[in-house]
């Protein structure tokens, strides 16, 4: 069995290559910096120099590949939604000219919404470009993961999680789904590694509980040892204090809409249920990544 994975040193994708090698499998790798997994993993992986914007190398890449793992890299692109857009439409063409049986897309919880949710919109648009080859080629199935809030995104956080205050735009006390980067390359490898589904599918990744913020920093300051707060900060102070650190405007607005346009009664369009919840606990997390990052950071 081929299978290719893209950011293969990602959060994600840096734990479902191990899953893929310890089930025998020779995965794929495509990455702009090939020497980074292949210093970690040597012969076991097959790990190819591509620019998911290059439409002929991912079509070269992704020839006869039986399975596809699809992570769109934000960049640093001053249009993020565009510049998601833009890699859908190639992965998308190539997925269909090599009609690659299965693929399956990290995406985001609110990209059903399709618009107003910021740099979601633009997994949103890579969905679309999926379906519509779904949808043309009976052969073809794509599954859409749909994720919570990565645990991770917390590590951007460490100086404000020092000083003891999180600036926040969200209800410090609404909740929504959180979940471990590893939790969701399991639910991706057991998908890769059958052939028994087809057409276009929709499966959530909502991690163990909904968490709200004050949740959060109540566990991460029970871990650090610390006390950590969550603030709510108002938009327009969090734009101004985007703009101020140099960000386009469409960047900006791709960053507000993460949180203003899921906001409002915003309701995933997939409840949870045990299907949907994985395991890995906010607290096991941050013992084994956000402290030992946090000491080591200084």
């Amino acid at each position: 069995m081929e299978i290719a994975i893209t950011a293969p040193s990602g959060n994600v994708g840096r734990f479902l290559v191990g899953h893929l090698v310890r089930a025998g499998i020779r995965p794929r790798l495509l990455s702009r910096h090939p020497a980074r997994p292949r210093a970690t993993w040597g012969d076991l992986v097959d790990a190819r120099e591509v620019d998911l914007r290059d439409a002929a190398a991912v079509t070269e890449a992704t020839r006869g590949v039986d399975a596809l793992f699809l992570v769109v890299p934000p960049g640093e692109a001053d249009d993020p939604v565009a510049a998601y857009a833009e890699v859908g439409e190639v992965v998308a063409a190539a997925v269909a000219e090599n009609r690659v049986p299965r693929t399956v897309l990290q995406s985001s919880v609110g990209a059903e919404l399709r618009e107003g949710a910021g740099e979601i919109d633009g997994l949103a648009l890579v969905e679309e470009a999926l379906d519509r080859v779904v949808a043309k080629h009976a052969d073809l199935a794509v599954t859409h993961l749909r994720c919570g809030y990565f645990f991770s995104n917390l590590l951007f956080e460490l100086d404000s999680i020092r000083s003891g205050t999180v600036a926040v735009l969200l209800p410090t006390g609404q909740p929504f789904s959180w979940v471990a980067p590893a939790d969701i390359a399991a639910v991706a490898a057991s998908l890769l590694l059958r052939a028994d589904w087809s057409g276009r599918r929709v499966q959530a990744v909502h991690g163990p509980q909904d968490l709200s913020w004050d949740d959060v920093v109540a566990v991460v300051g029970d871990v650090l040892g610390r006390t950590v707060t969550a603030h709510r900060v108002g938009d327009d102070d969090m734009r101004a204090t985007l703009a101020g650190a140099g960000m386009s405007p469409a960047r900006v607005e791709a960053i507000m809409g993460m949180s203003t346009g899921l906001r409002d009664g915003f309701v995933p369009e997939q409840p949870r249920t045990p299907v949907t919840t994985t395991d890995t606990t906010l607290g096991a997390w941050a013992w084994a990544e956000l402290r030992p990052t946090l000491d080591a950071t200084g």
